[in-house]
């Protein structure tokens, strides 16, 4: 591969990197220095065309001033390299440390929510209209609320209580049991309550589709600092068009959210305030992309179907954390709301 880019140097070392849960990361050393190699296994977003795009709006961005790490071009000027019906890309390696809301100030707060607006007015720059749209290429999503296209309707209560009993089947029959179990099965039994007494605050589906370019996955490991600094924006997978202020609302219920489940409120504000000014959004809808996110995060169990449907644990550490927000957000929406929107 490397003999594509006859600038990158002689390959040294090749060591995989264990974080990323969607994708592989390798950073090579060669005798010109280190880089990012990128292997593109998402089956949703893997495909040439759809990375071609996001390479694009990086350069683009990277013309704006904001963090970002393109890709490398190669000899012929392309960025994307395909062996084996793979995907691969090469980008510089960045030096830097993730952070998350914990180990930032209030001021580094700020500059976060200054930062992600600022992503999101470039997008409005860079983007061509026909790139992507309301339920085509652009849909979107992360992790948890992920794949459901521009303009979606909100969750189904109805929907949710099944995957509830499914879920609980799941946890009360592994063997052996551990806490992991336990703990699992208290979540559910006690968002089912929650879902019941609440059902009636489903929101309503939005009334025009979102226009709103999006990073789409913008949380701690993709967000790069050198001392006080973030120096690079990571992982554009997911870009494409959302609502943007449920976008900045996602981040922040990650970036802060405390081992115990609570955010951590004066850095939701001071975050919140500096994203309004920077993306041009108004209090109103920050208050409706509030309310759409603690629906989603109430009727969300993505932790849970990768653990009990895909035997995949890598994320079982966040389900402490991600499952108490849930529960202490709804007992709290008028102090979470404030934040956002005061």
């Amino acid at each position: 591969m490397l003999r594509r880019y006859p600038h990158a140097g002689e390959p040294l070392t090749c060591e995989p990197l264990d974080q990323g849960l969607l994708n592989h990361g390798y950073r090579v050393s060669t005798t010109r220095g280190s880089y990012f190699l990128k292997h593109h296994l998402d089956d949703s977003t893997g495909d040439r065309a759809t990375i071609v795009r996001q390479h694009r709006a990086t350069q683009r961005l990277q013309s704006l001033g904001v963090p970002v790490a393109p890709p490398i071009e190669d000899t012929e000027g392309g960025t994307v390299t395909e062996i084996g019906g793979r995907c691969y890309a090469l980008h510089p390696w960045v030096d830097g440390l993730h952070r998350a809301g914990a180990q930032l100030t209030v001021a580094q707060s700020v500059r976060l929510g200054a930062l992600l607006g600022a992503v999101h007015t470039g997008l409005e720059q860079v983007m061509e209209a026909g790139e992507g749209g309301p339920g085509g290429a652009g849909a979107v999503g992360g992790s948890e609320g992920a794949g459901r296209p521009a303009g979606h309707a909100s969750p189904d209560p109805a929907d949710t209580f099944a995957v509830i009993d499914e879920l609980l089947a799941a946890a009360r029959g592994r063997r052996p049991r551990d806490s992991f179990d336990e703990l699992a099965e208290h979540r559910l039994l006690e968002r089912r309550t929650l879902l019941d007494q609440h059902a009636d605050r489903r929101p309503p589906a939005p009334g025009v589709p979102a226009t709103g370019w999006v990073h789409g996955d913008f949380h701690p490991l993709n967000v790069l600092y050198r001392g006080a600094d973030p120096v690079a924006i990571l992982d554009w997978d997911r870009l494409g068009v959302q609502p943007r202020a449920e976008e900045a609302v996602r981040a922040a219920a990650i970036f802060f959210v405390q081992p115990a489940g609570e955010l951590e409120l004066a850095k939701v504000r001071a975050y919140a305030r500096a994203y309004r000014r920077a993306a041009g959004a108004g209090a109103a809808e920050l208050a409706a992309a509030v309310h759409r996110v603690w629906w989603e995060r109430l009727n969300d169990f993505w932790i849970l179907r990768w653990r009990y449907c895909l035997n995949d644990r890598r994320a079982d550490p966040q389900f402490p954390a991600v499952s108490a927000l849930a529960v202490w957000w709804t007992r709290e929406y008028d102090a979470v709301c404030e934040a956002f929107t005061g």
